[in-house]
């Protein structure tokens, strides 16, 4: 049977695929850097003999494996290249040798994990018909994302697929497990930049000045009376201010000017763009009626992710088939983000979670953490996962 040829063959190269990770581990590179990534992927690809493209949003690269009457049906996986401005603090063999840079996010596991899909996809595509189309795309973790930049450039063209499917590591969940959940799954995410602008002086004599530090307080609070007082009840909104910095201040001194970093998350484009125009407008109202100005700046970011209904049931099904029951559990919405949500807002689509956590190997450590790492065996599972999804998908479609 197929499905055991599939789960032959992720055995047969596991040790492959953890080298080939642990590379990737140790050389990280950031979003829209990541020429090195892009070459060592592209080169791989020809050992394998698998037809590619590279340089696609610069370092971008898409393969394509062809079964029979490759023109039938076209399915897409994704992986994500790119890594996180973080000093690594796991004392280990792959430690990463580019200093404050890390695979902390797991993208070293998606992109051995799809070379390893690749590899497995090429050595069986006598088994099936139609077409894989793998996108090893760059610069998710950074606006405006490596995704929507693939797309202006026409990597879901020639030839068009009908679905997309990726996968991204999660360590709550135990190796050997993935979890799905369909529907809408991840939320918007935009930034905010606001300065707010008063008068500085000496902290004695404040009738003299107009205090940006407690106009930005005030305002913090009202901010979050937006989420929490005007967004519907049923539809989460997420308001993080993550940074606040005043130009000058000191212990008796009140500066001229603070600014505020942070970002607001939601699930409903329509809210969405309506809580921008309530923030704006409330900050600045309140600056101006505290003496002050306000300059609120709103970076538009990635959309929400949408998992298409049919399309994440057949691959629950496909995981279940593969894994079994007991190692396919549902998931709940999350209010963090993913470019791969431009992929959804084009075509059906499901982004699903991988299992890489071992508590009793102590790897336990969250995404974006300095002490994030995987159980290893996560990169037999996810290979083979995702090559029996695709083909399944290949049938559907």
């Amino acid at each position: 049977m197929l499905i055991d040829q599939i789960k032959r063959l992720a055995a047969k190269h596991h040790k492959d695929i953890i080298a080939i990770r642990r590379h990737l581990h140790q050389n990280p590179e950031l979003s829209y850097q990541e020429s090195k990534t892009g070459r060592y992927i592209a080169e791989t690809l020809s050992t394998y003999g698998i037809k590619h493209r590279h340089g696609i949003a610069e370092n971008g690269v898409v393969a394509y494996i062809e079964g029979h009457n490759p023109n039938s049906s076209v399915v897409a996986l994704r992986a994500d290249i790119d890594a996180l401005p973080i000093l690594e603090a796991n004392e280990v063999a792959y430690k990463s040798q580019n200093e404050g840079v890390m695979h902390a996010c797991g993208h070293d596991v998606h992109t051995s994990s799809l070379l390893g899909t690749a590899r497995i996809l090429n050595e069986l595509k006598t088994e099936f018909s139609g077409t894989v189309k793998l996108i090893f795309q760059p610069a998710e973790e950074k606006l405006p994302g490596g995704a929507s930049l693939m797309i202006k450039e026409g990597v879901l063209k020639d030839p068009s697929p009908r679905s997309i499917i990726g996968q991204h590591v999660h360590p709550p969940l135990d190796v050997g497990k993935v979890g799905l959940k369909p529907g809408i799954f991840m939320a918007s995410a935009d930034e905010l930049y606001i300065s707010i602008k008063g008068k500085g002086g000496h902290g004695a004599l404040p009738q003299d000045c107009v205090d940006p530090i407690l106009i930005t307080a005030h305002m913090i609070t009202a901010l979050q009376q937006i989420v929490s007082r005007r967004s519907n009840p049923t539809t989460p909104s997420v308001l993080t201010i993550g940074k606040i910095n005043s130009t000058g201040g000191a212990t008796n001194i009140i500066p001229n000017e603070v600014k505020l970093m942070g970002t607001f998350r939601t699930l409903d484009e329509n809210w969405r763009f309506e809580a921008h125009r309530l923030m704006k407008n409330l900050a600045t109202q309140m600056a101006e009626s505290m003496g002050g100005s306000c300059d609120f700046n709103i970076v538009v970011g990635y959309p929400f992710l949408h998992n298409d209904v049919p399309l994440t049931l057949r691959s629950k099904q496909a995981a279940i088939d593969y894994l079994g029951k007991e190692n396919v559990v549902d998931l709940p919405v999350r209010m963090s983000a993913e470019d791969f949500a431009y992929y959804s807002q084009e075509m059906p689509a499901c982004f699903y979670r991988l299992g890489t956590g071992n508590p009793s190997k102590g790897i336990t450590s969250p995404v974006h953490t300095n002490t994030f790492d995987v159980d290893e065996d996560c990169l037999e599972v996810g290979p083979g996962l995702m090559a029996w999804m695709a083909v399944q998908e290949l049938k559907a479609t």
